[in-house]
C-alpha cells in the first residue's frame, strides 16, 4: 500500500447531472521523493521510504535528518514516511511519484488523519449515551452516565469504560472515498465525502493497489 502525505485544504461541493449536491474535500498532496527502497527477502512486501514537502529553510529540521539527504545528494524535505509496497517495484532513489500515475478520477482511496479536538465532552456527546430520565426523581443529573463499577466482586471500574473525557485528536482512517476531481498542476484532488482533521492538517493518502 503506497502512502503519500498531503494537506487538507477544506470542504466544498458541486452539483451532479441530477441536480444533487455532492460534498467534496479538497486535498493537496506534497511534492515527494523516493528516499530508499528496502527489499525484504523474508517478507512478502518491500519497505518504501519517501520524503515529502521540499524546503529551503532547514532551521527547524534536525541535523540527523538533514544528513540523510546530504548522504544521498538530495534536496532537504520536511517529512519522512515509510510504507509497505508490493514486491517488484521499479522505483529508484531520487525519483518522484506523480499524482496522475497513481490515482485517476473514479478511483477509491483511503485517507488517514487526526480528528479535530473537541475538548472535554460528556458521555452523551462523546459516546451517544441517552442520559438519565427527565423525571421520576432524577435531579440535576440528566446528562450523567450513571453507575460505572460493579459490586464487591470485582470491586473496580475496568479500563476502557466509556465515560466523559477528552474527545477528538484520534487517528482515524476513512476508506472507500471516491476521487471526483484531479488538478495535476497544483497536485490537488477532491474526494467525495468528509476527511478527518481540520483545514490545514496533514493527511495520509493510501493507495491500496500498490
Amino acid at each position: 500500500m503506497l502512502e503519500l502525505v498531503g494537506k487538507k485544504i477544506g470542504m466544498t461541493h458541486l452539483f451532479n447531472e441530477n441536480g444533487n449536491v455532492v460534498p467534496l474535500t479538497m486535498l493537496q498532496i506534497y511534492d515527494n521523493c523516493v528516499l530508499d527502497l528496502v527489499v525484504n527477502a523474508d517478507k512478502d512486501f518491500d519497505s518504501l521510504q519517501m520524503a515529502f514537502q521540499k524546503t529551503e529553510k532547514t532551521k527547524n529540521i534536525s541535523k540527523s535528518q538533514i544528513g540523510i539527504f546530504v548522504k544521498k545528494s538530495l534536496p532537504v524535505y520536511k517529512k519522512i514516511r515509510t510504507s509497505q509496497i508490493a514486491k517488484g517495484s521499479q522505483l529508484k532513489v531520487g525519483e518522484t511519484i506523480t499524482l496522475e500515475s497513481i490515482v485517476k478520477e473514479g478511483d477509491k482511496v483511503a485517507i488517514a488523519g487526526v480528528s479535530s479536538g473537541k475538548g472535554f465532552a460528556g458521555v452523551m456527546k462523546r459516546w451517544n449515551f441517552r442520559g438519565l430520565e427527565a423525571s421520576h426523581g432524577v435531579s440535576v443529573s440528566h446528562r450523567s452516565h450513571g453507575s460505572t463499577g460493579q459490586r464487591q466482586d470485582p470491586g473496580k471500574t475496568f479500563k476502557g469504560k466509556k465515560m466523559a473525557g477528552h474527545m477528538g485528536v484520534d487517528s482515524v482512517t476513512t476508506k472507500n472515498l471516491q476521487v471526483v476531481l484531479i488538478d495535476k498542476e497544483k497536485s490537488v484532488i477532491a474526494v467525495k465525502g468528509a476527511v478527518p482533521g481540520h483545514a490545514g492538517a496533514d493527511i495520509i493518502l493510501k493507495i491500496v493497489k500498490f
